[in-house]
């Protein structure tokens, strides 16, 4: 399966028992709005909710960090997704947190998984069919998880990081958050940035309707940000979540796997003994 589907793919496939679509929106917390209300209003036909706070580790004290692979195991199972299951995730921003679901599904070994390029705007646009209203209960699964450790890190492996420049350090947040000269969403967390990290805001990698760039633009943007070849890739951004996009470019580039840095800025940020960087 592709990472990245398109609409008219979907179309075509909505209704096979062995495919599930996900509404993985995560709004920031400065966005007056709520995606679980919002999906309520409106998604693509038969689609479920996939709370990205909730499929997290209940007891981190960091933003929707990734669970355990039991918990994620049973959640799966819960949303009626199995091992011979073939997931798309979409959000009603266009591509903004459905990367993230696919990285957690990468993350446990789910090869079977896709982001809706242009997510629910494109769908909208093109006149296609929604619905409202709760979906109806899907029948538990049997999901199994292969943890891909490779695709993770944590503060510690940051730090040596920084220490030996082993990895390029890509950040996907908005160049003022990164700088230092724009405020982070969250209240009472200093913007900058880590040392030595290079920023990409995500929104490079999109065309103005919110689908992926072509894969030469898009290894050219990488080129321009210091990917090359033979160093590893470690992207961040503010909790993990828009990370997942640069891992997605990535990936459709042809240029390989990152690991996503799960804390992001909020977790380096609020750690005493780090270093802040600005402008």
């Amino acid at each position: 399966m592709e990472d990245l589907v398109s609409t008219a793919w979907l179309a075509a496939e909505l209704g096979k028992p062995d495919l599930i679509v996900f509404d993985a929106t995560k709004y920031l917390p400065n966005e007056p709005f709520d995606g679980k209300t919002k999906f309520a209003e409106a998604h693509i036909p038969g689609a479920r909710y996939f709370d990205i706070d909730a499929v997290a580790d209940p007891e981190a004290s960091l933003p929707h960090m990734a669970p355990t692979a039991a918990r994620f195991e049973a959640q799966m199972a819960a949303l009626g997704v199995g091992n011979g299951s073939r997931v798309v995730f979409y959000d009603q921003k266009g591509l903004q947190s459905s990367a993230r679901g696919w990285w957690l599904m990468r993350l446990f070994g789910h090869g079977a998984a896709a982001v809706l390029d242009g997510g629910l705007p494109k769908w909208l646009a093109e006149g296609r069919a929604t619905e409202a209203g709760a979906p109806v209960a899907p029948a538990p699964a049997s999901f199994v998880a292969d943890f891909e450790a490779r695709l993770l890190r944590g503060i510690g492996d940051v730090k040596r990081i920084i220490g030996s420049g082993e990895a390029l350090i890509l950040d996907a947040r908005a160049k003022g958050r990164f700088d230092g000269t724009a405020p982070e969403p969250r209240p009472g967390l200093p913007s900058g940035h880590m040392p030595g990290a290079a920023n990409l805001p995500f929104n490079v990698l999109l065309n103005p309707d919110a689908t992926l760039k072509s894969p030469d633009a898009l290894r050219a943007i990488f080129a321009a940000a210091g990917v090359r070849d033979g160093r590893p890739v470690v992207t961040s951004c503010g909790t993990g979540v828009t990370a997942c996009i640069l891992a997605l470019g990535l990936r459709r580039a042809g240029l390989g796997d990152a690991a996503v840095y799960d804390g992001s800025w909020t977790e380096w940020a609020g750690r005493p003994e780090t270093a802040k960087v600005t402008a």
